[in-house]
């Protein structure tokens, strides 16, 4: 018998993994927690049916939501991440030294609870001792902080479930004024590939050029994300991604990357002229 976990990318497009076996399963306040393990891709993280992270690609989402802002903010000391449970983010900021504090704000206990013991591989610096971790909603958390992080990590869900407040308005009003006056945010932005996530990451961009100065989009391969192509958004308020990048003083530091380097930075944010007539049309707008 054979056994496949099937996510579906549109009403007309599915996207499949044989698997093992089920490791784990698990219905917390917020979600459906799952985690399977499979030949190809190892152990994955399901979280109400979609993919969050699988073993064999989880390092390039993880190496380009933390390094890209981290090389071009000068003194990044006090990080904060929102979501990102699984702890890849926050292994990835715990390589370097200068970080005093990396504060993770979840909304779910148990997410982190099945990723400390089934995915150790992301899990792997929760107990780095500048790691605090607090379980509550990340809405509510920003609006009581102000001019306190040299860095924003929004490693949210998709903009639907227990993650759609962290694709509000307001809430990224709250990421700005959380933010020291040269503080950087960066966002998981959604694929531009098919028509409803396009329209999501269209919005999210919009709301976070209202609020932030310099406001750019970059972009990665992931091969088990919906059409595989994927977007972040980098927001500032004083330095700009590519003419205040840093590269030599981040070869410096020595920092171990298997997808991230200084001459894919650069090129990241060279996006494909669909993708650009995409966010145009908010920019315009």
């Amino acid at each position: 018998m054979e056994l496949w976990f099937t996510e579906l990318h549109t009403d007309n497009v599915r996207f499949s993994i044989k698997v093992d076996r089920q490791l784990y399963s698990a219905q917390s306040q917020f979600q459906r927690i799952d985690i399977f393990e499979s030949i190809e891709f190892g152990r994955i993280l399901v979280l109400d049916g979609y993919i969050m992270l699988t073993e064999k690609d989880e390092f390039i989402y993880h190496e380009m939501i933390a390094h890209v802002p981290m090389a071009v903010h000068p003194n990044p000391r006090r990080i904060l991440v929102i979501g990102g449970g699984d702890g890849g983010a926050v292994r990835e900021l715990t390589k370097y030294r200068s970080v005093e504090r990396i504060d993770l704000i979840e909304i779910d206990e148990v997410v982190v609870d099945a990723c400390r013991e089934f995915l150790p591989q992301t899990a792997c610096r929760l107990n780095d001792p500048r790691v605090h971790i607090r379980y509550e909603d990340g809405l509510k958390y920003t609006r009581s902080h102000e001019n306190e992080y040299d860095v924003i990590l929004v490693d949210s869900t998709d903009p639907f479930g227990p993650g759609e407040d962290l694709f509000t308005k307001e809430f990224y009003g709250n990421c700005f004024k959380a933010l020291r006056e040269d503080g950087i945010m960066v966002n998981q932005h959604e694929s531009p590939f098919y028509a409803k996530d396009a329209a999501a990451m269209q919005r999210a961009h919009q709301r976070i050029r209202a609020r932030f100065p310099i406001s750019r989009v970059y972009q990665a391969h992931i091969p088990t994300y919906p059409s595989g192509h994927w977007l972040f958004g980098f927001a500032s308020k004083k330095y700009h991604p590519t003419h205040d990048f840093r590269p030599d003083a981040w070869n410096a530091l020595r920092i171990p990357a298997h997808y991230y380097n200084t001459n894919l930075h650069s090129a990241a944010f060279a996006l494909p002229t669909y993708v650009q007539e995409i966010l145009q049309k908010v920019e315009e707008a």
